[in-house]
């Protein structure tokens, strides 16, 4: 079963509840760096993929990006100069720029006590406050959690599970 349906600009959330809305996505930095790992490894080439597609989408308006400083605390550590600049080009096509707030600090508590790490929960925690659709992510860690506070998602998984639309 599908986490969602989408048909033009309309997510359907269950039989009869529709609401016009673009999907709000988070990819965190593991997504954002997808293209940048080994691509030899063909799940990793299908990622790259799904994930590029996510971003041609955020491009064309289909998704919303959401940003946190945490994805700029991140990428500032980045020690390759070109990844850090890519990644950080991206933040220009952000909806919303969530900072550090106390909800965002009681959420991380709480998926850190899932287990999660701290920069990961914090991650997390920026993308519940902002209410997405889909926290994308590469990080096996995250995603094993099989979390119920949102939904976490491989990009490929993402795209997969897309319904209507040109995406099929």
């Amino acid at each position: 079963m599908s986490i969602y349906e989408r048909s033009g600009n309309t997510l359907k959330v269950g039989a009869n509840n529709t609401m016009p809305t673009k999907l709000k996505l988070y990819l965190d930095n593991c997504c954002f760096n997808r293209p940048f790992d080994d691509q030899s490894q063909l799940l990793v080439r299908l990622e790259t993929e799904a994930k590029l597609f996510i971003q041609e989408g955020i491009k064309k308006g289909t998704f919303e990006l959401i940003w946190s400083c945490i994805l700029d605390d991140e990428n500032d550590h980045n020690p390759f100069p070109v990844q850090k600049r890519r990644v950080r080009s991206w933040k220009s096509f952000a909806v919303q720029d969530i900072e550090i707030s106390d909800e965002v600090l009681q959420w991380a508590k709480h998926f850190g006590s899932k287990g999660i790490k701290s920069m990961d929960a914090l991650h997390l925690a920026c993308a519940k406050v902002a209410a997405v659709d889909g926290f994308i992510t590469t990080d096996i860690g995250i995603l094993k959690k099989k979390l119920t506070d949102i939904q976490a998602l491989n990009p490929l998984d993402f795209v997969q599970n897309m319904k209507g639309g040109k995406q099929q």
